[in-house]
C-alpha cells in the first residue's frame, strides 16, 4: 500500500467515525427542535382554548377528540392538584391515514367557574421512522459525498505535491552502483522534500566514493599480490629444477609451491566473489542452460575420469535463463566442480534439468551436510588443503544476485537444487 492510500485509509476511518457522532448529535438535536416547536404550538393552543371555554361554555362539552384536536373533561379538584402538565408522544387512530399514527399531546388542568377540568391537546408529528430513514440516507450520502471529494483531491492534489517524492523515489529504484549515476535533485518548494534530496544526494556520493575506492583497492590489491606470488613460484619452479637439493628440501619446495598455487585461488576467487556482491556483472542476456551444463560435462570430463567418477545429465525440458553468460558457467562448473571432488571412487553425478529447475546429486560422504553452513565463505567439510572453501560461497552470491533461490537436501545422495526465474513462454 502506497503512502497516499495509507494515509487516506486512516483519514476515511478518522471520517466515519466524526460522520457517526456528529450524525448522532444532529439527530438528538433535531428532535428536540422538534418537540420545542410542536410543545410551544400546544402551548399556545391551550391558551387560546381556555380563552374560548371563557367566552364560550359549549367549549368544555367537547370530551372526545373526534370534532377537533383537543377534549375537555370535568374532574374533582383532588384530581386536579395530583395531574401535572405533562408533554407526550402517543398515537391516535387518524381517519385519513386509516391507521394509528404518532402524536404530540399536551395533559393539563385548569379552572374555571369553581370547577375543574382536565385539558388534552394533540398536535400530529413527523413519524419517527420515516425522519430515521431520512436522516440514514443523508449521512451516507453526506459520506460518499465527502469520500469522493477526499479521492479526487488526492488524485489531482496530493499526487502533484507528492510528485518530487515520487521522482526521488524512481531514481533510487533505477540506481545502480558501478554504473557512473548520480541522483538528480527534484525541483520543489517544499521544506521537506528540499532536505530530503540534500540527504539522499549526500548518502549517493558517499556510497559512490567508498564503492570506487572499495572496488580500486580490491583490484589493486588482487593485481599487487598476483605479480609477486607468480614470480614466487616460478623461482621455486627454478629451483626445484637444479639438482643442488636434497629429497627433503625438493618436498618442502613443493609444498610451498602449493601453498602459493592455493594462495593464487583464493584470491582470484576472493575478487570473483567481491565482483558478484558489487555487482559489477550488470549485461545479461538469455543463455540455455541446456548448452552450458552439456558443453561443462566434456570440460570436466578428463578431471571426472582422474577421479573415477560418471557424469550423467538428464534433460526433461529446455531451460532458458536471463543471466550475464560468465556467471551461468561460473554457477554451474562449481556445482559440477563441488559434486566430482568431494565425491568417492566409482561416484556418480548426475544432473537433472526441469522446466524452472537444475538438480545436481552426487555420491560422496553418506553423512549429510549442514544446509546452514555448506554456503558460507571457507566452510569445508574434508581435510582438502587445495580447497579454497570459496565455491559454493560463489554460487550462493550469484543466486543472490538474481534472487533465484537454492536448497540442499541428502536423500543417500548430496542433491542441490537450483529454482530459477525462467523466461515467460510466448
Amino acid at each position: 500500500m502506497n503512502l497516499l492510500n495509507y494515509t487516506l485509509k486512516y483519514l476515511a476511518i478518522a471520517l466515519f467515525g466524526i460522520i457517526s457522532v456528529w450524525a448522532v448529535i444532529f439527530y438528538v438535536n433535531m428532535l428536540d427542535e422538534v418537540y420545542d416547536s410542536l410543545d410551544d404550538g400546544l402551548d399556545n393552543y391551550k391558551l387560546l382554548i381556555i380563552e374560548k371555554a371563557h367566552e364560550d361554555p359549549g367549549t368544555l362539552t367537547r370530551n372526545e377528540f373526534a370534532e377537533g384536536n383537543y377534549e375537555i373533561r370535568e374532574i374533582s379538584k383532588d384530581q386536579a392538584k395530583r395531574t401535572k402538565e405533562v408533554y407526550q408522544d402517543t398515537l391516535m387512530y387518524m381517519a385519513n391515514e386509516k391507521d394509528l399514527e404518532p402524536v404530540r399531546m399536551l395533559t393539563t388542568t385548569f379552572k374555571m367557574d369553581k370547577k375543574h377540568y382536565e385539558l388534552k391537546v394533540i398536535s400530529s408529528m413527523v413519524e419517527e421512522d420515516d425522519l430515521i430513514e431520512d436522516l440514514f440516507y443523508s449521512l451516507i450520502w453526506l459520506y460518499i459525498f465527502l469520500l469522493a471529494s477526499i479521492l479526487i483531491v488526492n488524485n489531482f492534489l496530493l499526487k502533484k505535491v507528492w510528485q518530487p517524492f515520487y521522482g526521488l523515489v524512481d531514481q533510487l529504484k533505477n540506481f545502480r552502483l558501478g554504473k557512473n549515476q548520480n541522483i538528480q535533485s527534484v525541483e520543489t518548494s517544499v521544506k521537506e522534500f528540499n532536505v530530503l534530496n540534500d540527504t539522499v544526494g549526500a548518502l549517493v556520493r558517499h556510497t559512490l566514493e567508498t564503492y570506487n575506492n572499495q572496488k580500486q583497492f580490491i583490484e589493486n590489491a588482487s593485481h599487487e599480490l598476483q605479480t609477486p606470488i607468480a614470480i614466487s613460484i616460478n623461482r621455486l619452479e627454478l629451483l626445484a629444477e637444479k639438482n643442488e637439493l636434497n629429497e627433503s628440501t625438493l618436498e618442502t619446495v613443493g609444498q610451498v609451491i602449493q601453498t602459493l598455487e592455493r594462495l593464487t585461488r583464493l584470491n582470484k576467487s576472493l575478487l570473483l566473489l567481491s565482483k558478484i556482491e558489487n555487482r559489477q556483472f550488470e549485461d545479461v542476456e538469455e543463455v540455455s542452460v541446456n548448452q552450458v551444463v552439456n558443453a561443462l560435462k566434456e570440460e570436466f570430463a578428463d578431471f571426472a575420469e582422474f577421479k573415477n567418477v560418471t557424469i550423467s545429465v538428464k534433460e526433461k525440458a529446455d531451460l532458458y535463463v536471463v543471466m550475464q553468460k560468465d556467471l551461468v558457467t561460473i554457477l554451474i562448473s562449481n556445482l559440477l566442480k563441488n559434486a566430482i571432488v568431494h565425491n568417492h571412487t566409482n561416484g556418480a553425478v548426475e544432473m537433472e534439468i526441469g522446466e524452472d529447475y537444475l538438480l545436481i546429486s552426487n555420491s560422496g560422504s553418506a553423512i549429510a551436510l549442514d544446509p546452514d553452513k555448506i554456503f558460507k565463505r571457507f566452510h569445508k567439510d574434508s581435510g582438502d588443503h587445495n580447497n579454497t572453501g570459496l565455491g559454493l560461497a560463489i554460487v550462493k552470491a550469484i543466486i543472490d544476485l538474481y534472487s533465484f533461490s537454492i536448497s540442499y537436501g541428502f536423500t543417500g545422495k548430496h542433491n542441490i537444487r537450483i529454482h530459477f526465474q525462467v523466461l515467460p513462454k510466448s
